[in-house]
């Protein structure tokens, strides 16, 4: 198997919103409720800087999927969950409904090095999962861990939409991903990965690993200013041989970013203030 890094914990919580519970509410009655939500939001959507942000940003969700949807970055999971349930006591909780969440790590996949070391260490007769075989991936981890610390725990990019999906790696019978070779998984990775490159300008990504935490194998949030992006970036890496051939994709969900000081406008079904049509 690859080595993998590991970095930020992920938390995507997905709620639909009481509006008519809501809208029972007196005006005072709402702003107390806004206030009180935003005091505790606040400080998480500016994160706590470099080099490790540990933000949370809100979104509008589009369609029948909900209404709203969290997502938080911290340094553990255990941080998450006490976040989690800190937003749970405030009375805007109340008026929200949780229709889905999902756990995972932000985790770059180490293909190429993986192979160039395991090479190395055959080599040098350093037989597999031993104690010197131990020392030195440890070693190798540490060193790129450090290196790759900016794309481990990154700031939650400040783009106008986002869009996440998790996904899978067939292991049916006909196509199965874990048993084909390490150097023909390294190089369907590196060819899909030339045509995410291509779309760098245009898309921010935070691809996060999933198994053993949740129900799929990984989740991808991909962050741009121009939602048609999405469809055009997925859809030319469905021709791809590990799209094609070995990926399971999950529920798709766009939202629009949604900042705090305008969540007041957003609750009045008035987003960002606009003037309505």
């Amino acid at each position: 198997m690859p080595l993998t890094l590991e970095g930020a914990s992920v938390l995507h919580q997905m709620f639909r919103f009481r509006w008519i519970a809501w809208r029972a509410l007196s005006l005072p009655e709402r702003e107390r409720v806004i206030d009180e939500a935003v005091e505790l939001l606040e400080p998480a959507e500016r994160g706590s800087g470099a080099p490790r942000p540990n933000q949370s940003a809100l979104y509008s969700l589009v369609g029948h999927k909900g209404d709203l949807m969290l997502v938080h970055l911290r340094d553990s999971i255990e941080d998450l969950n006490r976040f989690e349930l800190e937003f749970a006591q405030t009375d805007l909780y109340e008026y929200l409904e949780p229709t889905h969440s999902y756990l995972s790590v932000v985790e770059l996949g180490l293909y190429e090095s993986s192979a160039k070391h395991y090479a190395h260490f055959a080599e040098h007769g350093i037989e597999p999962y031993s104690p010197a075989w131990n020392a030195e991936v440890k070693e190798v981890l540490d060193r790129q861990s450090a290196a790759m610390a900016p794309r481990l725990y990154p700031p939650i990019p400040e783009s106008k939409y986002v869009c996440f999906y998790p996904m899978d790696r067939r292991r049916g019978e006909q196509a199965n991903w874990y048993t084909v070779s390490m150097r023909d998984r390294q190089r369907m990775m590196h060819e899909h990965g030339l045509i995410g490159r291509r779309y760098a300008d245009e898309v921010k990504q935070i691809i996060s690993g999933s198994i053993g935490l949740d129900d799929w194998e990984w989740g991808v949030d991909l962050f741009a200013e121009n939602p048609v992006v999405f469809k055009r970036l997925i859809y030319e890496m469905r021709f791809d041989e590990v799209s094609a051939i070995y990926a399971l994709f999950g529920s798709f969900y766009i939202g629009v970013r949604l900042k705090l000081a305008d969540l007041h406008h957003w609750l009045a079904g008035n987003p960002g203030g606009e003037a309505r049509r």
